[in-house]
């Protein structure tokens, strides 16, 4: 089918995971429609994105074709890039890993490094890292709670307890994985960094880019501690499709921050 029969929008929310959808619809050259929305002043999403999704969250994308009566409405980011990538090309737009490397291999379901690499970061992203992610910004919300001074040394007290016995054990897990991953990258030198997947991006860069772009960001990483994932963010960031991404929504929403 035509791609001019098909309508893809993203609702796209400031300071989220939606910026990745974004970087792939830009990587696949789909025709899209974009809908930005701003957070409220409780940093959740605004109540019309509910309108859309029952779970009012984002990104979710809506895809319109002659053959369906409703439009098909997507949310969680895995499903929504999975969809893409089988929809719209992302193998031969080289965001999905060759599966096996020869026919010899594909008869004994002997897949490649690179594509195990990338299965197991799609699911990864959004089930071990993002859960750590999000509650270290649960944390740091009640330690920086606006209330009288004379509670603050409570709430600080609570938070201070769970960085400590819970999400610093957890960073201390997550991120010396990473480094070491991304040191060990098939196709990849000391010299020549890629992905967490092999020497080029792909679309489980792309949903990694989120949390890590948002980790080195507030200080959670630094060059001292991790300096291959510090790397590979900038690394992201500059990538074409990740700019033209920023451009975008610069030129809609008059500025772009990646993370809260």
């Amino acid at each position: 089918m035509a791609s001019s029969d098909i309508k893809v929008t993203l609702y796209w929310l400031e300071q989220s995971r939606a910026h990745s959808i974004l970087w792939i619809l830009e990587a696949l050259s789909i025709p899209y429609a974009l809908k930005t929305f701003r957070r409220g002043k409780d940093m959740l999403a605004p109540p019309e994105l509910k309108a859309v999704h029952p779970l009012g969250k984002s990104p979710i994308i809506t895809i319109e074709r002659p053959e369906y009566a409703q439009p098909l409405v997507l949310a969680e980011s895995a499903a929504i890039v999975e969809y893409l990538l089988n929809h719209f090309g992302g193998e031969e737009k080289g965001l999905v890993p060759k599966k096996f490397a020869s026919e010899e291999d594909a008869a004994k379901n002997l897949e490649t490094e690179e594509w195990l690499r990338y299965r197991f970061y799609m699911h990864y992203v959004e089930g071990s890292l993002m859960p750590q992610m999000v509650m270290a910004l649960v944390v740091d919300s009640v330690r920086n709670a606006p209330i009288p001074f004379f509670l603050k040394p409570i709430p600080r007290l609570v938070a201070d307890k769970i960085q400590t016995s819970y999400l610093d054990k957890q960073f201390a897990v997550h991120f010396p994985f990473l480094e070491s991953q991304l040191k060990s990258a098939p196709g990849t030198t000391e010299a020549h960094r890629g992905g967490l997947c092999g020497p080029k991006f792909n679309a489980a860069d792309i949903l990694m880019s989120f949390p890590m772009i948002a980790a080195t960001g507030r200080g959670v990483i630094t060059q001292e501690t991790y300096p291959e994932i510090v790397a590979y963010a900038e690394r992201l960031k500059k990538d074409d499709g990740y700019q033209r991404a920023v451009k975008k929504i610069e030129e809609m929403d008059g500025k772009f921050v990646a993370s809260l």
